[in-house]
């Protein structure tokens, strides 16, 4: 079976109280692999995690201010995201010995993946499974383009 998806171009963002914590844990326990990490000292300007089979995350630091210098007020702890593997049962084994707090044991769906969901030590909530998404229609380029050039309307496109 192929797969049609497109490389990731869409990069989730989260703020953290301790992210330089929260990255240890995210690398450690689950797998993602340090790309870059910003800042000095705890704080935490801009990092990129990346996931193995493709993808990733950007996170930061939580800003004490409230105000205009807060271009990007995200609240710690709200954030969730599904994240695709292949072999969500060794990953859960894996979480579960990093003291991930799961939230949904490993079980299968109606759609046909195999999956399960955890909560982070910030409370953000983590879902793994095998899902990948639907392949893209073949028609949809063209029709995003249209859309974009004025020629055709969502929905139905």
């Amino acid at each position: 079976m192929t797969n049609n998806a497109p490389t990731p171009q869409v990069w989730p963002t989260l703020r953290a109280r301790d992210a330089r914590a929260l990255i240890r844990f995210l690398v450690d326990t689950l797998g993602f692999e340090e790309t870059v990490v910003y800042g000095e000292g705890e704080r935490v300007d801009h990092a990129q995690l990346s996931w193995p089979p493709g993808g990733g995350v950007m996170l930061g630091s939580a800003r004490d201010e409230d105000g205009d210098d807060d271009h990007w007020p995200l609240a710690p702890g709200t954030f969730g995201a599904y994240v695709v593997t292949d072999d969500p049962d060794a990953l859960l084994q894996r979480a579960r010995a990093g003291g991930a707090e799961v939230t949904m044991e490993i079980h299968e769906t109606d759609y046909g993946s195999r999956e399960f969901a955890i909560r982070d030590p910030e409370g953000n909530r983590w879902s793994f499974g095998t899902y990948r998404g639907e392949p893209r229609r073949a028609d949809r380029p063209a029709a995003a383009a249209e859309q974009q050039a004025g020629l055709r309307s969502y929905p139905g496109a």
